[in-house]
């Protein structure tokens, strides 16, 4: 090979390599942080329902900077090439529930409700991230003030220290290891399921999930009241069981569009919308009650609007509880941590004092 090709060969590698290293760096979109998010929706829900159209809405939003101009820019894009007000949403990294909720709205039209009970749940989503990053950052700070403590101590007092091998000696040396082997074994573990959890349907996913102690009752309640509240929309609007399961299928949330697909096959098969329900253990059992219920008194879409709004009060409560449980538990795990540290900085003095009596 002359000198002149691999001249060519090797530009046209460094070329490569700067088009996918440019490529590998290139940064990801902004996302709406999720109290402009909330702010967002409450906003576009009171102009709409006042008369304006999608176009109007964003002319205005561009006009108040309520969010960045790179958001308005994309649903300008995006309203300009045809987008329903579902796929505008995606764009600017909404959550999939979020998007499900405004693409069925476009089918069953009570885009007032819903837009007002997303609000809702975005402003308690908020809430409950708030109240976890407020029980976990002190303790936290806490935590790695007392790891560089004992650092410190591992470091400079205990060399100077003939402590020999007691607890309080152990304790300065291997806690900090200790305490970084927990945090990557933690990290790696939850790698580790998040990329089984990915390969396997939803589904089967929430199955699993279900049948976990600690969250069971947490999942159970967030789905059944999910569901039941689309659903309960769809119906009090008139749509009818089979379009509601085909919209289902359609559905880029992961979760809704398999469960549609599984009810599908359950109806295929002979059985009514109930029993299809209550073969998945997803769902609280008195979910497909609460349809029988329904569908006999032929007020099957209010009754469930209604459990659903049962539901997800119970399961914010429990989120509320949970909290008020954990940052005691925090903190008292803190102060053992504190309790310790001390007994590690004290008794090998004590026990150098006394050998030097």
């Amino acid at each position: 090979m002359s000198l002149g090709h691999q001249k060519i060969g090797i530009k046209k590698l460094i070329s490569y390599l700067q088009m996918d290293i440019s490529h590998l760096l290139k940064p990801k979109g902004k996302k709406l942080r999720l109290i402009k998010q909330a702010k967002l929706i409450q906003l576009m829900g009171n102009l709409l329902n006042s008369g304006f159209n999608l176009g109007e809405v964003i002319n205005f939003l561009s006009l108040s900077k309520l969010v960045e101009k790179e958001f308005t820019l994309k649903m300008k894009e995006g309203l300009a090439s045809g987008q329903a007000l579902s796929e505008l949403l995606e764009s600017l990294s909404f959550s999939k529930n979020v998007v499900t909720q405004l693409a069925l709205v476009e089918v069953h039209g009570n885009l007032s409700g819903t837009m007002q009970l997303v609000e809702l749940h975005l402003k308690k989503q908020l809430k409950v991230k708030n109240k976890l990053v407020e029980v976990a950052t002190y303790p936290i700070l806490l935590l790695i003030f007392l790891v560089g403590i004992m650092w410190g101590l591992k470091n400079y007092l205990l060399p100077q220290l003939n402590s020999g091998s007691n607890f309080a000696t152990l304790l300065i040396n291997h806690l900090p290891l200790v305490f970084f082997s927990f945090g990557a074994f933690i990290f790696l573990l939850t790698a580790l399921s998040v990329t089984l959890l990915k390969r396997k349907s939803a589904i089967m996913n929430f199955t699993f999930l279900v049948k976990l102690p600690l969250v069971h009752s947490f999942i159970r309640l967030y789905l059944t009241a999910y569901f039941a509240r689309e659903w309960g929309n769809l119906i009090a609007q008139g749509v009818e069981l089979r379009q509601i399961i085909n919209l289902m299928k359609k559905q880029k949330s992961r979760i809704f569009s398999e469960v549609g697909k599984n009810l599908d096959l359950e109806l295929n098969a002979g059985r009514s919308f109930e029993q299809a329900v209550s073969k998945l253990a997803l769902f609280l059992p008195e979910l497909s009650l609460m349809i029988e219920y329904g569908a006999i008194k032929d007020k099957l879409g209010l009754e469930l609007s209604l459990y659903a709004d049962e539901c997800w009060e119970q399961f914010f409560t429990k989120i509320d509880r949970l909290m008020q449980l954990i940052q005691p538990l925090v903190f008292i795990f803190v102060a053992l941590m504190i309790i310790l540290l001390y007994a590690a900085m004290l008794l090998p003095i004590y026990s150098n004092m006394g050998s030097g009596i």
